[in-house]
């Protein structure tokens, strides 16, 4: 290539004094087109330009300034130019009194100064060029399709002079070499920039994430921090309002989180996700202030698609420490705490810390397992009797998830981790209905008197909506009534962390005709109170009150009250985890009728169920002997 050609004449040098003015020109224009068409940098083409000029011309110094859309002056080359004076003019604005490139940019057209020391347009600037030897200096404005200036060529000279022919035909050659390396340049640019923002935000996207993640690689520890955010509505905004506003509350949230993290960069990385680089260190420093800052803009209702909407949104955050193998890890981690935090409550932050990597990927893999056992059919319904307490006779059932691993059977309270997926959890109730519904046809056809079937449904199976259809289906392929099924919502799911989307579907459910009972009652926050606004049909008393009966004890007294409330308000009352007959007498004592536990029995198989129904079934000793015997 021309830019590697010895600087002296030689007989390889394209520029030797046989050549006439076209070969020379030529020669030039070749090696220039050549560097922009294999792809070469815009800095490095224009480098290589000055460089070849200055051989041909040795009495010229070359520069080339870009001129941005402000008005303002960047070097781009001056190979030969002294780095202080190139620093100097870098940021300077163009203008009627700008020196030569200044001026040549502001008037678009070429600016002949014979002698800076005189030239007015140099008053300002003559005390930077001429302690360099700089003593002339004509340039020309360079200009892109639409006569915007983009750039300037210029020419300095050791003495006071202007141009020759020969250099106004070097120039104007150089100019559209220039012009072309810049616009090409622009292209590229633009198809990066394309590639590298999100269209519909106009932030930038994960290809862009990744490529600035790349960048920190090998940053001091405490450096650099990084934020994934989701934003919690928008697949219900979509459903409710459309794409449109779906649209639209993206493009606010983008603005509010980019406004509210600056100088941090904002990127779009997924339908509803974004993330944050935080570098500045006032803001890692502090990364709760930051997140507050950011659900704080969020939380102002905004106008999309021509509905009231506001942002809702949930954070996890990590900080680069000295625990961290390298960005990959800073990464996991910020997504480990976005996933705690979705757990623990959407609309928070949660910050990374020791130990949650280890509760998180112990969590994994109990949804790992949980999904297998799906997968391969190793999922089991056991049921637990509820009995009256006078008779000792069997009233209902409680169904409870059993996970079959070889030989062994695992209790849902070793994978209950595992529920906190929200498909995990959907999949798992719709497989028990499946096996409650098989069950109780199983049961009603031979003939068994029977009342009801707990099922246990989660957060998840709420907030989804979809849990009382499922229900039907499951009923219905099996020909079961829906009124032998009653779906049990802990305590803590019924409180619904402040989502009242959860109660809304108890309601919905109930509408429906669907018995809902409260299981695990007094182990949180639900009061009497909550039940009348959100009523359900059964209490299950938790095994915590049934622990600490004692007489005039106080739970005695708590159990005693609810019962007369709940009687009055027509919910029945069942009592967990009875032990002793001295539970099942202070139980009774004290007006409690229905109860479970395993002084009565523990939860067991199909198998083991349906032979206790047939034994202690309410009504069942009205059949003949020979006729339960028979069964089965």
């Amino acid at each position: 290539m021309i830019g590697s050609v010895s600087m002296g004449v030689s007989a390889t040098d394209p520029y030797h004094e046989g050549d006439d003015t076209v070969t020379v020109l030529l020669h030039l224009q070749n090696a220039i087109l050549k560097m922009i068409a294999t792809g070469a940098g815009l800095a490095s083409t224009c480098t290589t330009l000055c460089a070849e000029v200055e051989r041909i011309l040795p009495e010229v110094i070359c520069s080339v300034l870009a001129v941005d859309l402000a008005g303002l002056l960047h070097p781009l080359s001056g190979p030969s130019l002294p780095e202080v004076y190139s620093q100097a003019l870098d940021g300077m604005s163009v203008g009627p009194l700008a020196g030569s490139c200044g001026t040549a940019a502001y008037l678009k057209t070429d600016i002949t100064v014979v002698d800076i020391e005189t030239d007015a347009r140099w008053a300002q600037f003559r005390h930077l060029a001429l302690p360099h030897g700089l003593r002339a200096c004509w340039s020309s404005p360079i200009c892109d399709a639409d006569g915007r200036v983009i750039a300037t060529f210029a020419f300095y000279y050791r003495s006071a002079r202007g141009p020759t022919t020969f250099e106004r035909e070097v120039v104007a050659n150089c100019v559209h070499l220039t012009q072309i390396a810049i616009e090409r340049h622009e292209r590229v640019l633009q198809h990066q920039r394309r590639a590298f923002t999100d269209a519909l935000t106009g932030c930038p996207n994960r290809a862009a994430y990744h490529a600035a993640l790349s960048k920190l690689e090998g940053a001091a520890v405490g450096s650099w921090a990084l934020f994934v955010l989701d934003l919690d509505n928008l697949k219900v905004v979509n459903d409710t309002f459309g794409h449109r506003a779906g649209d639209e509350l993206l493009q606010v949230a983008s603005d509010r989180i980019s406004a509210a993290v600056s100088p941090g960069r904002t990127f779009r990385v997924g339908g509803d996700e974004f993330t944050v680089i935080l570098q500045a260190p006032e803001a890692f420093c502090d990364l709760e202030k930051i997140a507050a800052e950011v659900l704080g803009a969020l939380s102002v209702a905004a106008d999309c698609g021509g509905h009231s909407i506001v942002p809702r949104a949930t954070i996890g955050g990590a900080t680069f420490s000295s625990d961290d193998a390298g960005i990959e890890s800073v990464r996991q981690n910020a997504d480990f705490a976005l996933y705690h935090a979705k757990e623990t409550g959407r609309g928070g932050f949660v910050r990374y810390w020791a130990g949650l990597r280890s509760n998180m990927t112990r969590r994994m893999g109990a949804i790992r397992d949980l999904s297998a056992a799906l997968r391969e059919d190793r999922i089991e319904a056991h049921y637990q009797p509820i009995f009256r307490l006078d008779t000792r006779e069997i009233v209902g059932l409680e169904a409870l998830c059993r996970m079959r691993i070889g030989d062994n059977l695992v209790s849902a309270a070793s994978f209950h981790e595992a529920t906190a997926d929200a498909q995990v959890a959907t999949s798992l109730t719709a497989r028990m209905m499946a096996l409650v519904a098989a069950d109780l046809r199983r049961w009603l056809d031979m003939g068994i008197p029977f009342q009801h079937v707990g099922i246990n449904v989660s957060s998840a199976d709420l907030s989804g909506g979809a849990v009382g259809q499922v229900l039907a289906a499951a009923l219905e392929r099996e020909r079961v009534p829906l009124d032998h099924v009653i779906l049990e919502v802990t305590e803590t799911v019924y409180m619904g962390r402040g989502d009242q989307a959860i109660q809304q579907a108890i309601r919905a459910l109930r509408a429906d005709g669907i018995r809902v009972a409260l299981d695990d009652f007094g182990t949180g926050f639900a009061s009497l109170t909550h039940l009348l606004t959100v009523p359900v049909d059964v209490i299950k008393i938790d095994k915590l009150f049934v622990d600490h009966l004692e007489p005039d004890g106080v739970s005695v007294t708590i159990v005693e009250g609810l019962i007369r409330t709940a009687k009055k308000m027509g919910i029945r009352i069942v009592a967990e985890g009875i032990e002793t007959e001295e539970q099942v007498e202070q139980l009774r004592a004290i007006g409690c009728a229905l109860g479970q536990g395993y002084i009565f029995s523990p939860a067991a198989n199909r198998d083991t169920t349906t032979a206790l129904l047939l034994e202690h079934a309410q009504g069942i000793a009205q059949w003949p002997i020979a006729t339960r015997s028979g069964v089965g």
